[in-house]
């Protein structure tokens, strides 16, 4: 006895031989137009207005790798070479080249994003990107970010580079920590590295410093730095400590700017929650 045809089975694999033949015809039309398609436009999507590349920038790279390419059939221009050469550039994140059935080609760009700016202590200025890259400094803009100075010891070579120093490591995780914070992001101006190599911070409200040491605990620390703003802060005024060190745990060392035999006053941070924080500050600061 004959098994029973499986009609659904048929039907599958008619439908799916169908849909293959019709891609197939579809690519030969495709590659066919393509042969005889030319350039009818350059679109460039560069988003943003600070940019460390400008548009001009942009066609000029396009321009000396492959000539004018408004009018030239798309067969003759190499779109992966064009992608190459603007990933190739040190200011350029992410590049994606291609043409569409009108002729057009279109040039997607995302730029590097400066997140805190290095001067060395050979006086040499780079930037360090939001993923960790150091990038070199752009004719076109300077952006407004984080500053650090003082003995910082990592090399540029101007090209794009993953840091080689834990100090620059320490500096690119404060920098992420203080820019995600839109308290700490106002509040400070500039790193500076001492002759120790601690790092500090230089307010802009205040005349004092703060010292960080490492970029180890940084929850911890800035979280000390908030609860001696807002309980000792508001008695003694912004002026009165020359220093807060916040190197060590669960307290915060303060050096007076009148110098007696009080100058050095230690702190206790209790954890959150602890009945005893505020006398604790209060007695150790009056």
């Amino acid at each position: 006895m004959l098994k029973k045809i499986n009609w659904k089975l048929i039907l599958y694999c008619f439908t799916w031989a169908v849909c293959l033949s019709g891609l197939l015809v579809l690519m030969s039309f495709i590659s066919v137009k393509k042969n005889t398609q030319k350039c009818t436009d350059l679109k460039v999507m560069l988003p943003g207005n600070n940019n460390l590349i400008e548009r001009d920038e942009i066609d000029r790279i396009l321009l000396e790798s492959s000539g004018v390419l408004v009018g030239r059939n798309l067969d003759d221009i190499n779109i992966h070479k064009l992608e190459s050469l603007l990933k190739a550039n040190p200011f350029i994140e992410y590049a994606k080249v291609f043409a569409d059935m009108n002729g057009v080609i279109h040039v997607d760009v995302r730029q590097r994003k400066p997140l805190i700016r290095i001067i060395n202590m050979a006086n040499v200025n780079f930037y360090i990107d939001e993923n960790g890259f150091k990038i070199p400094m752009s004719d076109n803009y300077t952006a407004r970010v984080l500053v650090a100075n003082g003995l910082i010891d990592e090399d540029f070579s101007g090209k794009v580079d993953t840091l080689s120093s834990q100090m620059a490591r320490d500096l690119f995780r404060m920098a992420k920590f203080i820019c995600q914070d839109t308290l700490w992001n106002d509040q400070v101006e500039q790193l500076f590295v001492s002759l120790k190599g601690d790092i500090e911070i230089v307010p802009r409200v205040g005349d004092h410093k703060i010292i960080l040491g490492t970029a180890d605990s940084l929850d911890t620390k800035f979280r000390n730095l908030l609860v001696f703003y807002k309980r000792a802060i508001p008695k003694v005024g912004w002026d009165t400590y020359k220093t807060i060190n916040l190197k060590y745990a669960n307290q915060i060392i303060c050096e007076k700017n009148i110098i007696d035999s009080a100058a050095v006053a230690p702190v206790e941070i209790k954890r959150p929650g602890d009945t005893t924080l505020v006398t604790k500050l209060d007695s150790t600061l009056n």
